[in-house]
């Protein structure tokens, strides 16, 4: 177990545990991601960033302006120390620099990213940290900001597991050619269907996929078919997990990526769904048949509210993180959303974060549980449909 620090508290050791099977069971230890030397990151096949009243039109890149990093740095450090006060130890990344060219053998791109969202990148089950594959060449490299945390881990731990998935080689052929040209023009309704099909950006050339799309609830982990996860990775997922059920849903948002502001568990038995795209049916359905309780997210007090070089939605209101199955971290501006938890019975702890939006996600994205109290529990022991 690990011995928490509380505020004043004499301790003479500190035990480090990498032990997570889910969201909400009480959070011991944990990473929160860093703002400095963000870019906005060179076009590539798999994505366009297109800011042109901020500055940085479609074909542009560079770094995030210095007053926003600032502004979302003072915003992470705080989110840190609070959790730092109530008791939770807190691992930061190192930054690259994020706005040199890389290159592998097959290609060159000309930036990074950055570190802020670490939950894209590493996925912990149980004891195991993983590294995911990731389909953007700018964030090809990004696994190094996060090794001096993972080589200490590994060697504090007798029992972590390190894994890294295959390292993708993301040449041409993993990429459908002129994709976006052609999206772009599409009616909602035919995006919709291409979803649904699941023919998007990425082809099957290899296994790809990012963090952020699975969600873990003990036994079953769920994986979310997007722009940035393919059938192969969520293959390759299923096949490493041997011992879990994993299982694929699809979106009904035209522009799926990340799986923690649209199916957000906030503890056994309850999960919160985007209120502006309902979830798969089937995934509904499983979730009923094992008595769980399906709500349905308030609309975001961000709803007109669109921030300067960001390119996420208002729902990342729902992007909300736990420290234990009472009490839950909500963006402070959030209102109806933390109004709507309060009347679930959890105790809501508003933090800052609305500049922090620009650089990669919210309070869940900016974080990857290392511990959490708790054992591997099987949350869903009926069956159902695909499920």
């Amino acid at each position: 177990m690990t011995i928490t620090v509380q505020p004043n508290a004499k301790t003479t050791k500190q035990v480090t545990r990498v032990n997570s099977w889910n969201g909400w069971d009480p959070l011991r230890h944990v990473i929160v991601g860093r703002a400095t030397g963000t870019m906005v990151q060179a076009p590539e096949p798999a994505v366009q960033r297109d800011f042109a009243e901020d500055g940085f039109p479609l074909g542009t890149y560079g770094p995030m302006p210095e007053d926003m990093v600032a502004e979302a740095n003072e915003q992470l450090d705080n989110f840190a120390n609070l959790l730092e006060s109530r008791g939770v130890r807190v691992e930061r990344p190192t930054p690259l620099d994020f706005s040199q060219k890389v290159a592998t053998p097959d290609w060159s791109h000309d930036s990074m990213f950055g570190c802020m969202p670490p939950r894209d990148v590493l996925l912990t089950v149980g004891s195991e940290i993983l590294e995911a594959t990731m389909c953007y060449r700018s964030r090809w490299f990004e696994y190094l900001c996060y090794r001096p945390i993972l080589q200490s881990l590994f060697t504090a731990d007798p029992q972590m597991r390190w894994e890294a998935a295959p390292k993708p080689r993301l040449t041409d052929a993993s990429y459908v050619p002129g994709f976006w040209d052609v999206y772009n023009t599409l009616t909602t309704k035919e995006q919709l269907a291409r979803v649904a099909a699941h023919d998007l950006v990425l082809t099957e050339a290899e296994p790809l996929f990012d963090a952020a799309d699975v969600c873990r609830f003990g036994k079953d982990l769920f994986v979310q078919l997007s722009l940035v996860t393919n059938r192969q990775g969520y293959e390759w997922l299923k096949r490493h997990f041997a011992d879990h059920r994993v299982h694929w849903i699809t979106s009904t948002n035209t522009h799926p990526l990340h799986l923690d502001s649209t199916w957000v568990p906030l503890r056994a038995g309850l999960v919160l769904h985007c209120g502006e795209r309902l979830a798969d049916a089937e995934l509904m359905k499983y979730f009923r048949l094992n008595d769980w309780q399906i709500i349905e997210a308030v609309q975001p007090a961000s709803w007109q509210h669109s921030p300067r070089l960001s390119f996420c939605s208002p729902w990342l209101a729902a992007n909300v993180f736990n420290l234990d199955p009472n009490t839950i971290c909500v963006e402070e501006k959030e209102v109806r959303i933390a109004e709507q938890l309060d009347k679930l019975g959890f105790d809501v702890v508003p933090v800052p974060f609305r500049a922090v939006g620009p650089f990669g996600g919210g309070l869940h994205c900016s974080t990857v549980d290392i511990e959490r109290d708790g054992v591997l529990e099987d949350y869903f022991p009926r069956r159902s449909g695909r499920f």
